[in-house]
Formats: structure tokens, C-alpha cells, sequence
């Protein structure tokens, strides 16, 4: 598998003022910005090309990604070598193309977007708002199962009764630990009707298959307009089977305020050079901030 596709055209209303001129996936956790954790997922997954999908106001993502020749030559001059591999080992090592998505109609109409880029191959989707720590990588322990099942691959995890409404469900029969043959997937389902809790969280491993599906849904627009993943991943059920991976590590949700606070401390505190100076300012305003630890 050689190709991931980002979609980052939202508009991060979540974060206004902070994202009203900078893209909400260019926040950082610590030093980097939200997106480039999973860009470095997907890198040490070994996929190398990038699609990212974008809309008016991303400029900032493009950038980043790109090679800047005064930056470089600046570091250079002043010996910060470090820096400069660091900056470097991103554009270096991946090849990014980008596409427009000139209206923001849903996920799956995002995976449409990026077809032409995409081809005729498995690929996989990635949202960056889920920033997963975990070895091996979340997108490497999917493409596993994913060339032991010969199908497509959604996310898992299991998520407290309470928060079932808000994630797509799965229901399904464990084949093996941690694996999953999925029968049918119900769209953030009251805590009664929820057939387990088990969530689809933000990765996806997908067969081009998927794309006539998307297709057909985009025919169908469900009551908000938007062309959703998840009704594309049921027609395509009812032809094939789809599996589901419950991801081995620690997930934040950068998505809303607290969970992207609660990912900066936690990746502060497994930072070598960051991890005792910020301990100790924690205790000095009365937290008492254990080590990071992978559960």
C-alpha cells in the first residue's frame, strides 16, 4: 500500500478565533503541528505519497510541507543542524499532492475528491484530528490485517456506554483477538440501540471498490446534504466483507478543545528534554502529573 488520503478542507469553527487565518490541523501539539503526527504515522507505516485534501484557507498545510530554501539556508549558516534534519526528513521522504475540495459535503465525498489522485489501488484515509501513539503504528497494525484478510479495514476502539452516540458503531464477530468481522455499522446510535461499543475512530484502509459506493451514496445525500463514509462502507458491506482492527496504543481526539489540551500535556510529558521542567510546573500550580505512560 503506497498512497493516504488526508482530508483537511473543515473549517475548525471548533478553535475560532485561533483558526479564522490558520488552518486548524496547523495547531501544534508541543512543536509540531496536529497534522504532521499522522503524516509521520503514515510515513513509518511505509506509505510514502500523501494526498492531502484541502480547501480555501489551507495555504498554510502546502507550505509546511514544502521545501523552504531560505529556512534551510538560514539553519545552515547558523549550524543548527539538528533543525535542519528535522525540517528536512518530512519533504524529503514523502511526496504530497494536494486537491480542492470546493465545498465541505461530507467524508466520503472528500474519498471522491481524491480518487483521480488515488487510482485503481488500495489506499487508506487518515483524519488527522485523531492523533494515535502506538508501536507499531495504528495504520501499520490495519495494513496487517488488511493482507491477512484480503478486505477493507476500519479503526476500532472501545469506547465508554456513554459515548456511543457520538461515533459510527460497529456490530461484529471477533475472529480472532483484536479482529473483527464486521456485520453492519450504525451512525452515533442512541446508548440503548447501540449494538456494541465498539467505535470506528479516524483510520481506514479501503479497496478502490469503495469509490462506485461513494458514487451511488452521492445520489442518495442523506438529510444533511453530505456524502457520508459510512453509508458508502454499508453498500459496499452487502458485496464483500469489511473487517474491523482495534488499534493497540493511546488516541487523543485533537478535534475539540479539551482533547487537544490533554494531547499537548501528554506528549509534553514524553518529551526527554520537556517531561521533568514540566512535571514540576504542573506541582507548582497543584497538579500532580503522573509519566506518560502507554496504557
Amino acid at each position: 500500500m503506497r498512497k493516504a488520503i488526508f482530508p483537511a478542507a473543515g473549517l475548525g469553527t471548533r478553535f475560532l478565533p485561533a483558526t479564522k487565518a490558520q488552518p486548524k490541523e496547523m495547531l501544534p501539539l508541543v512543536d509540531k503541528p496536529i497534522i504532521q503526527y499522522s503524516v509521520e504515522e503514515a510515513l513509518a507505516s511505509g506509505i510514502h505519497d500523501i494526498v492531502i485534501v484541502t480547501g480555501k484557507g489551507k495555504n498554510a498545510i502546502e507550505d509546511h510541507f514544502d521545501v523552504s530554501v531560505e529556512l534551510e539556508a538560514f539553519l545552515e549558516k547558523r549550524g543548527k543542524l539538528d533543525v535542519l534534519a528535522e525540517i528536512r526528513q518530512i519533504s524529503n521522504l514523502i511526496n504530497v499532492s494536494y486537491v480542492r475540495q470546493g465545498e465541505p459535503l461530507g467524508l466520503g465525498h472528500a474519498v471522491l475528491v481524491a480518487r483521480p489522485l488515488v487510482g485503481d489501488e488500495p489506499f487508506a484515509v487518515v483524519l488527522g484530528d485523531d492523533v494515535i501513539d502506538a508501536n507499531p503504528p495504528a495504520l501499520r497494525q490495519m495494513i496487517s490485517v488488511f493482507e491477512e484478510m484480503k478486505g477493507p479495514v476500519l479503526a476500532i476502539e472501545e469506547v465508554p456506554r456513554d459515548s456511543v452516540s457520538s461515533y459510527g458503531i460497529i456490530d461484529a464477530e471477533e475472529v480472532r483477538p483484536g479482529v473483527y468481522r464486521i456485520r453492519d455499522m450504525v451512525e452515533k446510535p442512541p446508548r440503548d440501540e447501540a449494538p456494541s461499543n465498539l467505535a470506528i475512530i479516524g483510520r481506514y484502509v479501503l479497496t478502490p471498490d469503495i469509490f462506485p459506493e461513494l458514487e451511488q451514496t452521492a445520489r442518495e445525500k442523506d438529510r444533511t446534504g453530505e456524502i457520508q463514509l459510512t453509508n458508502g462502507l454499508r453498500r459496499l458491506l452487502k458485496k464483500r466483507e469489511i473487517y474491523g482492527c482495534r488499534i493497540d496504543g493511546v488516541r487523543h481526539d485533537t478535534g475539540n478543545k479539551l482533547g487537544f489540551l490533554k494531547a499537548v500535556v501528554y506528549f509534553a510529558l514524553r518529551r526527554a528534554d520537556l517531561a521533568g521542567p514540566f512535571r514540576d510546573y504542573l506541582r507548582s500550580v497543584g497538579l500532580d502529573a503522573p509519566a506518560a505512560s502507554r496504557r
